[in-house]
């Protein structure tokens, strides 16, 4: 997860540079998102995968593919080449993602999932202070090419530890698999309708890019894509928000979109309306890390004392003050620096959210299951974040035409984010345990107070 924090972070700035190098600028908007609409995809294939052979095996193919990818952007001689590596990267980050979730469900008994997802996040902090930086100090002595060609190398370490170390272990290390208490499996994503959603993720995140008739084509086109087949992936009743799984995996889409929505718009904000310099801008991402690592550590050690039902209504309030303040950021009046602490409040309510609703979802799965809720998660993670992203976009191009001054735009796009955020603080009472979930989650042996604690990769 080190590493995988550390690509994420040092590939994404060199992006831009890649892309005019290979004289691909405009096709950059679909190069940025192949790899949030290809991380659909491996989510879902990590997720039957670990269910029916252990978690251990998607996550070898997950960091081998890893290397395998970093090397073909490294190669690149075209922007389709470029596009191509980011896709199957992002197939191989919703393998490892999901295949670390459903280790933690299948192998950590209950009391020690909310430490090791804390762990998880702990892992992005040192990868967000040195990763960027260090990116650009290579591809400034070197090039882009060089960063890739040395993270494949350092990828090298864990995909060797997973190919040598993991091999011979038994294929699920918990309890031996319980049925449902319906007697029915959940529903399984077919693969076909994985591929369709991420193809339509892709065409979604190109089209509101930019403001006109092909990219139009290309965004009612997704979205109408993602309406018809985004259901046949997540669990059944998940829009109507149905009580345990289903209302847990609708707030994993809506907190996230509104939180990585919020994390594009307000660098945006402060690097073209505000003038503020990069360093604050680099500083406002190093202190959202610090900030999402440090909640997380502190929802670790509640999981005794506050229900996680409760954490993740908190965390989405915090999030909601966290809007307010980009929002208030849009006044001239009001110093620029203050938009920078809306970063870090937002991720203080992500620390907290996150990994609750994580657990939540192995809470309300049986055993042998566990692989088919990450994967639900990981889907509605990303379908959030594409949608919540692609609407604010719209809105926020359609008011920067009819406007002089762009802040009336971002404090539209900040506006609608209150939406997403206040439906996760009201529907956060769906998520909690009761007695049959936690029954089926965990056998009777183990109390109310520890059943479903954690944080979400």
């Amino acid at each position: 997860m080190f590493l995988t924090g550390f690509a994420a972070l040092a590939v994404m700035p060199l992006l831009p540079v890649a892309a005019r190098d290979l004289d691909g600028v405009g096709l950059y908007p679909l190069v940025a998102g192949a790899f949030v609409a290809a991380s659909l995809l491996g989510g879902v294939l990590g997720g039957a995968w670990a269910d029916r052979g252990g978690a251990r095996r998607p996550l070898t193919a997950g960091v081998v593919l890893t290397v395998v990818t970093l090397l073909v952007s490294a190669t690149s001689t075209s922007v389709w080449q470029l596009g191509l590596g980011r896709f199957t990267d992002g197939i191989a980050a919703g393998l490892v993602a999901v295949s670390v979730n459903a280790a933690i469900g299948q192998s950590s008994p209950d009391h020690l999932r909310p430490r090791a997802l804390s762990l998880m996040s702990a892992c992005w902090i040192v990868p967000s202070l040195a990763g960027p930086p260090l990116a650009g100090f290579v591809a400034e002595l070197w090039s882009w090419r060089a960063v890739f060609f040395g993270l494949a190398g350092f990828t090298l370490i864990p995909a060797a530890a997973a190919v040598l170390l993991l091999r011979g272990r038994p294929a699920h290390s918990g309890a031996p698999q319980e049925p449902e208490s319906s007697g029915a499996s959940p529903r399984r994503p077919a693969l076909p309708a994985a591929v369709t959603v991420s193809v339509a993720a892709a065409l979604t995140q190109y089209g509101v890019s930019a403001w006109n008739v092909r990219h139009a084509v290309c965004a009612s086109v997704g979205v109408v894509l993602l309406v018809a087949f985004a259901p046949r992936l997540l669990p059944p009743h998940t829009w109507r928000a149905g009580g345990g799984l289903p209302a847990t995996v609708l707030l994993r889409a809506l907190t996230s979109g509104a939180y990585f929505t919020l994390e594009a718009f307000v660098p945006l904000m402060l690097s073209t309306a505000r003038h503020v310099p990069g360093i604050v801008v680099g500083l406002a991402f190093t202190g959202a890390a610090l900030a999402w690592a440090g909640a997380s550590w502190v929802q670790s050690r509640l999981q005794s004392r506050v229900r996680r039902h409760r954490l993740v209504a908190v965390g989405a309030g915090i999030m909601a003050v966290a809007v307010a303040v980009a929002a208030l950021c849009t006044v001239p009046a009001v110093p620029p620096a203050v938009a920078v602490s809306s970063m870090a409040m937002a991720a203080v309510g992500m620390g907290l959210a996150a990994p609750s609703l994580t657990l939540l979802s192995l809470a309300h799965t049986s055993s042998g299951q566990q692989g088919y809720a990450s994967g639900a998660m990981q889907t509605s993670q990303n379908l959030g974040q594409t949608l919540v992203l692609a609407v604010a976009s719209t809105l926020f191009t359609a008011l920067s035409a009819v406007s002089t001054s762009q802040l009336p735009a971002f404090a539209g796009a900040f506006a609608l984010l209150a939406l997403p955020i206040a439906g996760a603080v009201c529907l956060a009472g769906r998520t909690r345990i009761v007695a049959t979930d936690q029954h089926r989650a965990s056998g009777p042996s183990i109390p109310t107070a520890n059943a479903g604690a954690g944080k979400g990769t």
